[in-house]
């Protein structure tokens, strides 16, 4: 009873912090209502819920934000700022390259006038092309053919200037290419790579949660689903993994069915279990030190 008492507090406290996203929310209000520290609130509000009480204002505003600007804000995009609650516009810029992945106005205009360079390789897992703007990686898919992929590309992002990649690459993308490298070599466990992407908030939500499922682990839909504080989402966390546009980066390949299959996969199931077995060795070997 105790825990259901808690989860049903928890879930009052987001119902709070939604309602009242467009206002200053302090963590030590937070806790008041809560009844507990503010030390004991982050930790039992993100066992609850997968992401800190500041986190989740943050995704509220930033889903506020969002709607605004596609009903079209009567003050654009200033006044859509201070609307949805951030209090400074430097604040939610920061905050825009990793909740939104493009700038408001990209946002708003479908993604133009961003800049998109692509390059392919030749991987253990098949052809791979990468596309990325100065920011990160916004499409990293396999597929059968150049043209393929190409038209892939140019469909996730119809209003932004898609062109092949300057030779010599820039110094950050040969970076990212050795990160890449060294995970699909098995000598990287732990790939780390910007992302620069349009998503919505739940989609973020469940990619963020992703990304924190230790290497070599996997979890079911419906972990997942309980992992974010929505348990009842768990077809809807199957739809974010389909809707993943960067493989690996996020590595929606970590979850499973409740029966402990496979399930789907975007790139192929011989993909995903070449992945799933390969991040096994890897966190084998490092536990073996």
């Amino acid at each position: 009873m105790r825990n259901e008492a808690g989860a049903e507090r928890m879930r009052e406290l987001c119902e709070y912090i939604a309602a009242h996203a467009d206002e200053p929310i302090k963590l030590a209000d937070l806790a008041a209502r809560a009844g507990v520290t503010s030390f004991h609130l982050q930790r039992i509000f993100k066992a609850a819920v997968g992401v800190s009480p500041k986190q989740y204002l943050d995704d509220c505003r930033m889903r506020k934000f969002k709607g605004l600007l596609r009903e079209g804000s009567a003050d654009g995009v200033t006044g859509a700022i201070y609307e949805a609650g951030f209090g400074a516009s430097s604040r939610l810029y920061e905050k825009v390259d990793t909740r939104l992945g493009m700038t408001p106005m990209e946002y708003r205009a479908g993604g133009a006038g961003v800049e998109i360079a692509y390059a392919s390789a030749e991987t253990p897992l098949g052809l791979m092309m990468v596309g990325a703007s100065d920011r990160g990686l916004c499409f990293l898919q396999f597929g059968d053919s150049l043209d393929a992929l190409l038209i892939g590309l140019k469909a996730d992002y119809p209003a932004a200037h898609v062109a092949a990649m300057a030779d010599p690459p820039p110094a950050a993308f040969l970076d990212w290419m050795a990160a890449l490298n060294g995970y699909l070599s098995g000598q990287e466990l732990n790939l780390r790579l910007p992302v620069h992407i349009r998503a919505t908030a739940f989609q973020l939500k469940v990619w963020r949660y992703l990304q924190a499922i230790p290497t070599g682990s996997v979890q079911s839909y419906q972990e997942v689903a309980h992992g974010i504080g929505e348990p009842r989402a768990a077809r809807a966390v199957a739809r974010a993994c389909a809707s993943n546009r960067v493989a690996m980066a996020i590595p929606c390949h970590r979850v499973i069915r409740g029966t402990g299959e496979l399930g789907g996969f975007k790139w192929g199931m011989e993909r995903k279990r070449v992945l799933l077995d390969m991040e096994r060795r890897g966190a084998a070997t490092a536990a073996r030190g």
